[in-house]
């Protein structure tokens, strides 16, 4: 939202500049037709409002607001005091330092956008196991966060426990052809936000790409766990999204799940070997033991 506002700042910014020159190109049009003539003072003055352009880039906004208010001054004395008033001589009141105030506001905005990317690719750089988008860790982040919660519960077997569930999409390039590239990416997010509801804080999600999501649950009873995947499964399927052609899109999710055992700890190791026992375990929704 921040960003988007940077960015609408930014377009009225380059409007304004755009309206300005169109405004400057018209007036000397304006005065060589009432005037039949463009004399070297006239020209300096307008490359004295490029350069004004100029300056507003360049300059701090500080200096550059005093440099506004000390041409205003001076102007309008000299205006008052020598200057014939004509169309030209009027717009020059105004057209530098606009130029120069439009210049500043512009620079600001892209000041603040490149500061609000450098804090996203920090972000990004410091968590770089999270999408942005949907705020799914990735494989890699799973990995670290199960071996982890695994030495948690092998270490503390009697006071510790955890479980995994993973929900899949079936059908999966059927869903992906009828939503196209941007429709799937939409509901990746959609998907991800409706598994958040659906969890507690302290519960860790995944997602492992070909429509893959796998939930860590810390300190769940396995005996409520049947309970919890088939609730969050039902809520993902029913969750109203529309496809390409505006219509309902039928989603089918299947649930697998695995209950940490002490005996199993030395193959929680093997990242593929958990997702593989998962995966099988999403054919059946099953919630096994073993991997």
């Amino acid at each position: 939202m921040r960003n988007r506002r940077l960015i609408q700042r930014m377009v009225w910014g380059y409007s304004l500049l755009i309206g300005l020159a169109v405004v400057q190109v018209l007036l000397v049009f304006v005065n060589m037709f009432r005037e039949q003539s463009f004399t070297a003072f006239e020209l300096v003055f307008s490359i004295g409002s490029l350069a004004a352009l100029l300056l507003g880039f360049l300059l701090p906004v500080g200096v550059a607001t005093v440099c506004i208010f000390v041409y205003l001054v001076a102007y309008f004395v000299w205006l008052a005091s020598y200057a014939e008033v004509d169309v030209l001589s009027l717009s020059w009141l105004w057209l530098p330092p606009a130029y120069m105030a439009a210049a500043a506001f512009i620079k600001v905005g892209l000041i603040r956008n490149k500061r609000l990317m450098e804090r996203l690719d920090e972000l990004e750089q410091r968590n770089p196991e999270v999408d942005l988008d949907t705020s799914l860790g990735n494989k890699d982040a799973f990995a670290q966060t199960l071996v982890k919660q695994s030495n948690l519960a092998n270490r503390y077997s009697d006071i510790y426990h955890f479980c995994l569930a993973m929900f899949k999409i079936d059908f999966l390039p059927m869903v992906r052809e009828s939503l196209g590239s941007q429709g799937y990416a939409r509901l990746l997010a959609s998907l991800s936000e409706e598994i958040q509801e659906q969890i507690r804080y302290e519960d860790y999600k995944f997602g492992l790409g070909r429509g893959r999501f796998i939930v860590l649950f810390p300190m769940t009873n396995h005996e409520h766990l049947k309970e919890l995947t088939d609730r969050i499964k039902n809520a993902l399927m029913d969750m109203p999204f529309l496809d390409r052609k505006d219509r309902d899109l039928k989603l089918v999710i299947r649930a697998g799940a695995l209950v940490f055992t002490k005996e199993q700890f030395s193959k929680y190791e093997d990242i593929d070997a958990v997702i593989s026992a998962l995966e099988r375990n999403t054919e059946t929704d099953l919630i096994g033991e073993y991997i």
